[in-house]
């Protein structure tokens, strides 16, 4: 009676071996933690291309846009307006 047992024990560790110590589970776990990431970062790079698809429509659709960057980044003024730049303590 005790045979049986111990050569069932022995085949069910024999067929545990490869899933838990060859990396069968681990590497399962560890490609779904890498999984988990690459979506979050798939999902940041989502919304950053849905900022600026949104940026390119108020860019081609009028001047609004692009008078406001005009004015914030390279310092420009329309004719006839007078620039005043009041300094920060």
């Amino acid at each position: 009676m005790r045979w049986p047992i111990l050569f069932l024990s022995a085949l069910v560790l024999f067929l545990q071996y490869p899933l838990w110590i060859k990396g069968g589970w681990l590497q399962a776990w560890a490609l779904d933690q890498k999984l988990m990431v690459l979506r979050e970062q798939n999902h940041q790079l989502e919304q950053r291309n849905a900022r600026l698809e949104a940026e390119v429509q108020d860019l081609k659709s009028g001047t609004e846009a692009i008078e406001e960057r005009a004015r914030y980044e390279l310092g420009l003024v329309r004719a006839g307006e007078i620039f005043v730049q009041v300094p920060q303590r």
